[in-house]
Formats: structure tokens, sequence, C-alpha cells
């Protein structure tokens, strides 16, 4: 695993921090949830709230046509796309089902997946079995963690795989999987490639051309910085090209040309709905805005916070880390010997540490191979401090002493 550096460029890290006023008054380690917007993001939120109240939200909407056309371009830097391959959703659980629900599914079809995943899309999958008679095949994990690239090419040969989808980062541990070795096994077999991406975009390089992916879901909430209620959707030129459409388009994504046709839009807009929240998509485009200019030290520094805090966690008695992998990332999981989860996570809270929880049923194959019942998740990022592990490292230690 590469060494990454806690050092920040000086000024840097006071100019973050001076940035995120939530953090002045608690010590916020629940990044892969939702992480705390810096002030151009809130202010651009309000702005044009502010607007829509004063002047209508159509005619707001109107105004800023050209502030949201620039997010496009924004989000699509973020993954190396171009502004025509990017649709913005709700969230990312919309942006991947609507991917889903551009693939003529029929009985006997197979999706090859990965064990370790987020239970929505898990969920998707037996909904399209128990609709449509797909079958879902979960690939291998190697002996380290993660998926198997050679096992997903073994399952990926079957005459009727229809997708391969990975989550590069799932949602309950620092588990980084090999997405781009998927891609190219997807790639040299010419099948279509889904990628989850929503706890991966900012805080790790993406790259939709190194990924070799046809779909890739992100959210804005979480380390983008973003507000909640907004996400994107990249689709490649291939499926554009092939006329890739989501099974319930509305007026954004198609113009009824006739009594019995319709016409697709150009580009990924084809994936959007006609109404969304223009105060949350100029939110999502400063708040792409301020990744770019963050840049990689930004991930770098919050990988090796991540990194001192599985050190200071392991150290506690009855404190078992459950992260595996050869790399991982600003996520850190652990299980607490006579301890609830959920109720840690609370009294954590009231002590002024924001962290988040996980339940069995938001792993299902990943809890029960690693013999948990619920596990609470420290997320940092760049703009945490390694004072403000210690103190939360000690606050938990406080509270687990027997």
């Amino acid at each position: 695993m590469p060494t990454r550096t806690l050092t920040a460029t000086p000024g840097a890290l006071d100019r973050w921090r001076r940035d995120t006023p939530g953090c002045r008054d608690r010590i916020h380690l629940n990044n892969a949830g939702a992480a705390l917007m810096p002030q151009p993001v809130l202010e651009t939120l309000t702005r044009h709230l502010e607007r829509e109240a004063a002047i209508g939200a159509y005619e707001a909407a109107e105004e800023a046509a050209g502030r949201v056309g620039e997010t496009y371009e924004l989000v699509g830097r973020l993954v190396g796309a171009a502004a025509r391959n990017i649709a913005l959703v709700e969230n990312a659980t919309v942006a991947f089902s609507q991917a889903l629900s551009a693939f003529d599914f029929r009985g006997g079809d197979r999706i090859v997946t990965t064990r370790t995943d987020y239970p929505s899309n898990q969920l998707m999958y037996l909904s399209l079995a128990r609709r449509a008679g797909v079958e879902t095949v979960r690939a291998d994990d190697l002996p380290t963690g993660g998926v198997d690239p050679e096992s997903v090419r073994r399952l990926a040969r079957h005459p009727r795989t229809r997708l391969v989808a990975v989550s590069w980062v799932p949602t309950n541990s620092g588990l980084v999987q090999n997405a781009r070795a998927v891609g190219l096994v997807c790639a040299e077999l010419g099948v279509p490639y889904l990628v989850d991406a929503c706890q991966s975009v900012g805080q790790m390089a993406v790259d939709v051309a190194e990924l070799q992916c046809d779909y890739l879901a992100a959210t804005g909430r979480k380390f983008v910085r973003g507000p909640r209620g907004i996400g994107f959707l990249y689709v490649s030129d291939r499926m554009l090209e092939r006329g890739a459409f989501p099974l319930f388009i509305d007026m954004r994504g198609a113009d009824w040309t006739d009594p019995d046709a319709f016409r697709l839009a150009d580009g990924a807009r084809r994936f959007e709905n006609w109404e969304f929240a223009h105060a949350l998509v100029l939110g999502l485009g400063e708040a792409a805005r301020y990744a770019l200019a963050v840049g990689s030290a930004g991930g770098e520094r919050a990988w090796a916070l991540a990194a001192e805090l599985r050190e200071q966690l392991a150290a506690l008695p009855g404190v078992r880390v459950l992260d595996r992998g050869r790399e991982r990332c600003a996520i850190v999981t652990i299980d607490v010997r006579g301890h609830d989860a959920p109720d840690l996570k609370l009294r954590l809270r009231e002590r002024g540490v924001n962290t988040s929880s996980s339940d069995r049923d938001d792993g299902v194959l990943d809890m029960d191979e690693k013999r948990a019942t619920t596990v609470l998740r420290f997320s940092p990022h760049y703009y945490n401090t390694e004072d403000e592990l210690s103190a939360a490292v000690e606050v938990l230690a406080g509270l687990i002493r027997p």
C-alpha cells in the first residue's frame, strides 16, 4: 500500500477549515455519510433560494441557466468526462437504477457483481430476479479482500452475461476494489460495465477512460462535499451511440414528436428528470469547483488520516478494525466487544464527535463474513486534523472503558 502524507501545503489546512463552519464546534468524522459543506457551497445554495423567493423559481432557473451548464462541465472534470456525458439526478441510487433500467433484461440474463456492495444495489438485482428472472452472480474475493478480477473474467464469459457492476468503495468498510482491473476485463470481453463510485469521487482520482466503464454513478453529499439530494450519472459515448435510455423517460430525456413516437435527447441528459432542484445543482457545481481546486492533496491527506486512525483504534482494548484489502481509503470500520455501534454513535455525537453505524442488513455478505452484527464507521476528510483524531479516540476509549 502506498505511503501517503498528512502534510498539507502551507496555509491550505487553515483555509479549508476557515471555509468549513461546521468543524468549529464538533469533530466531523462522517464524511462518507455526508461531508460538511464548505462556505462557498452553502452561499451558492442560499443565494439561489433567495432568488427563487424574490423572483420565482422558474424565473430564477432561467436566470441561472449559464451556471447550470457550467455545473455539467465541472462535474465532468471530476471524473474525466465531457459535459454531454453527465446526467444530473437526485442521488447515486437513482443514477444506478437509471443505468440498470437502460438494459432490456430477459429471463436467464446474468449480472456479474461482487460480494461487497451497497444494499440498495443488491436489492435492485433481487428485484430484477423476481420481476424478470435475471440471475445475479457474485464473483469471488481475493484472499486479501476485494473482488478477484479473474473470477469476474470467468463469470462474465458466460453468453448470457449482460452487465458487470462493481461498487468501487463499498458502504461499510475502507476497502477499495480494483475497479480498473475489472474494467480491463470488461473491455476485453465487450461486456458493459457499471461502477458505483459514490464513495470514491472526492477522495480519490477518478477517470472514466482509465476505468473503461460505460456507466458511473455518484453522489454529491459525501467526499465531494456538496449538498444532499443531488448526484450524477456518467454515460459513455458507446452507450449513447447504441441509443441507450432509461425505462421511464420524461420530457427532459425525450421529445414527444408524434402520438406514438418520441425522439431521445442528445447526450446523457436523456437519463435526467425534467424537475430538479436548481439550488442543489448549483451547489453541486460549486462543490465540484472546490474539489478540483483542492486537488489530489485532499484525498492523499484523507487516506493518511484514516491510516493513522486505524492504528489508534486498533490499540484500544476490545476494538477490532474490520477494513480489508490491498488498498484502504478514508473509511475506517470497527466493532467493539460488548457494545452496540448505533448506541456508541449516539453517545459520541452527544460528546461532539460525528460518526456513523451499520447493521447486518447494510451488507449481509460482508458482515456475515466478518462475524459482525453492527459496526462503527469513522470517515475523515482533508479538513480534519490529527488532534481531532486523537480527541475522538480518547472519547471512544472513555465510553468503552470497563
